[in-house]
C-alpha cells in the first residue's frame, strides 16, 4: 500500500486482469487499473451488511489530489449512514418525463385514473389528454428525469407552448386529412393543468416527493370568457346561410344552430342518438354527458327541428357519418372551412355554449337554471329516471332558445315566456315573431 500520488498512479503496470491500489493514508480510497490500462479512482465501504464500491472517476479527468479530496466527502456521508452507491444506481434507472407518460396513459386506458366526479376519465378525454401528452409534452421535455424536474422547467413549457413552439401540422385519426396543432394561452394551460396531474401521478406513485408544477401561475384562458354579441349573432346568422348554400356543409349548420341553441357541447349534439331525444318531454335525455347520465331541457325550436329531423332516420346518431352507423365526423374540418376569414373566425363551439348561458342571465334566469340548461354539475338534472321536467325549466330553453333563434335569423326578440302546451307554446312564439317582425319595419328610416 501507498499514499496514491500521480506519480504512483502513471507508474501503476497494466495486467491481464484489473487489480487495485489501495491508499495507505486515507483508508477506502483507492484505485483500479484495468486491463485495458485506464485508471479510475474509486472507494469502497460497507452498507446494510454488504461492501459496496462507488467509482469517482477517470484518471486524467480526475488527479489524485482532487479523487481524494472527493473521497473525503462521500466517506464523510458514509458515516452519516448515506449510501452513494446506492443512490447512484437508483440516480441512472430514474424514470424519464415520457416514461412517466406511457405509466398514465396505461392507467388512464385502464380506467384506473379518476377524472371530475370520482369517475374514470371518458374515452374521448383519453384521446384530447393522449394527443397534448404526445404533441405538447413529450417533444418538449420527454427525455428530461422526473426527479429533476423544478418549477422553472414547467414554466418553459407553458411559455414555449404559449409561443407556439409545439405547433405542427399532424394526422389525425379523428379527422380526415391533417389538423394544425396550435399553441396560444389556452392549450397551454390546459396542458400544463394536464402535467401537473401527470407529476401527482407520480407523487402518488412514489417516483417524487413533490409536484414541481404547484403554485405555477397560468394565463387566463380568453376563450372561455368569450361570448357573442347581439350583432355577432347576426353575422352568425348570415355565414350559416352562406354555408347551408353548399350541400357539404348542410348537416354541420344545422349541428351549430342546435349548439347555440341548446348550449350543448359539441360532443353531446355531434354524437346525439335518436334514443336521447324526448321531444315530448321537452328534453334530451343523455346517457354520458361529461356529467354523466344528464336530463336537459330544450326549447320549441330545437324540439320541432330534432322531430322533423328524427322522423326519416333508422340509424343511431341524429346526425350520421358515413359507414355503417356512426356519427358525423366532418365538424371539426367543417367548422374551420366555415369561419375561415370571417370575423368570427376566433370563435369555438365552447363560446356557443357560453353565449347560451350569458344570454340566460341577460335575461334574467337564475345561475341554478342555466346551470340545468348547460349541464353544469352544480345545476345538472342528472336523473335518467325523471319523466318530466319542472315548467319553469322548459319556459326558460323556450325563452332562451327562441332568443337566440330571432338573432340567428336577423330578428330582435324581445324577453317573452312560454306555457307548457305545446299548442300554445306555437302560438305564443307565432304572436312572438309578428311582434318582432313589426318593430323591425316601424324602425326602418323613412325614404327621402
Amino acid at each position: 500500500m501507498a499514499k496514491l500520488t500521480k506519480r504512483i498512479v502513471d507508474a501503476a503496470d497494466v495486467r491481464e486482469k484489473d487489480y487495485f491500489i489501495w491508499d495507505d493514508e486515507l483508508p477506502g480510497f483507492g484505485l483500479r487499473v484495468f486491463a485495458s490500462g485506464k485508471r479510475s479512482y474509486l472507494i469502497q465501504y460497507r452498507a446494510a451488511g454488504r461492501t459496496r464500491r462507488f467509482t469517482i472517476g477517470l484518471h486524467g479527468i480526475w488527479t489524485a489530489e482532487t479523487a481524494r479530496q472527493e473521497a473525503k466527502v462521500q466517506l464523510g456521508r458514509v458515516a452519516k449512514g448515506e449510501n452513494p452507491s446506492e443512490e447512484r444506481q437508483l440516480d441512472h434507472q430514474a424514470i424519464t418525463v415520457k416514461e412517466l407518460c406511457a405509466l398514465y396513459v396505461a392507467d388512464l386506458n385502464a380506467g384506473l385514473i379518476l377524472g371530475k366526479g370520482g369517475r374514470p376519465k371518458k374515452p374521448s378525454t383519453i384521446v384530447t389528454d393522449a394527443g397534448r401528452i404526445e404533441r405538447h409534452i413529450i417533444p418538449l421535455i420527454g427525455t428530461r428525469r422526473v426527479k429533476d424536474l423544478v418549477k422553472a422547467d414547467i414554466n418553459k413549457v407553458l411559455k414555449d407552448i404559449m409561443a407556439g413552439k409545439t405547433r405542427v401540422s399532424v394526422k389525425t385519426k379523428k379527422l380526415r386529412g391533417k389538423a394544425i396543432v396550435r399553441g396560444g394561452a389556452g392549450t397551454a394551460t390546459r396542458t400544463v393543468g394536464l402535467l401537473g396531474g401527470i407529476l401527482t401521478y407520480a407523487v402518488e406513485a412514489g417516483i417524487i416527493d413533490r409536484n414541481p408544477a404547484h403554485g405555477l401561475k397560468k394565463p387566463k384562458d380568453n376563450v372561455r370568457n368569450r361570448r357573442l354579441t347581439e350583432a355577432e349573432y347576426h353575422i352568425l346568422g348570415d355565414i350559416l346561410r352562406n354555408a347551408a348554400e353548399t350541400e357539404k356543409y348542410a348537416m354541420t349548420v344545422d349541428i351549430i344552430r342546435q349548439i347555440a341553441m341548446t348550449g350543448c357541447r359539441r360532443t353531446e349534439m355531434i354524437r346525439l342518438m335518436r334514443t336521447e331525444v324526448d321531444a315530448a318531454g321537452s328534453c334530451l335525455r343523455l346517457v354520458d354527458s361529461k356529467e354523466g347520465a344528464s336530463v336537459r331541457p330544450i326549447g320549441l325550436p330545437v324540439v320541432e327541428y330534432l322531430e322533423e329531423r328524427c322522423k326519416d332516420l333508422t340509424g343511431t346518431y341524429v346526425f350520421p357519418g358515413q359507414g355503417e352507423d356512426n356519427a358525423f365526423g366532418s365538424f371539426p374540418n367543417h367548422w374551420e372551412q366555415i369561419f375561415k376569414d370571417t370575423s368570427l373566425a376566433d370563435v369555438t363551439p365552447h363560446v356557443l355554449r357560453h353565449s347560451f348561458a350569458s344570454i340566460g342571465n341577460d335575461l334574467g334566469f337564475t345561475e341554478v337554471t342555466i346551470a340545468a340548461l348547460v349541464g353544469h354539475s352544480k345545476g345538472s338534472v342528472t336523473s335518467k329516471y325523471i319523466h318530466s321536467l319542472d315548467t319553469a325549466l322548459i319556459m326558460a330553453a323556450d325563452t332562451i332558445s327562441g332568443y337566440i333563434k330571432g338573432l340567428l335569423d336577423g330578428v330582435a326578440f324581445k324577453q317573452t315566456a312560454y306555457a307548457l302546451d305545446r299548442d300554445s307554446r306555437k302560438a305564443a312564439l307565432a304572436r312572438f315573431l309578428q311582434s318582432a317582425a313589426a318593430n323591425e319595419q316601424e324602425e326602418l328610416p323613412l325614404a327621402a
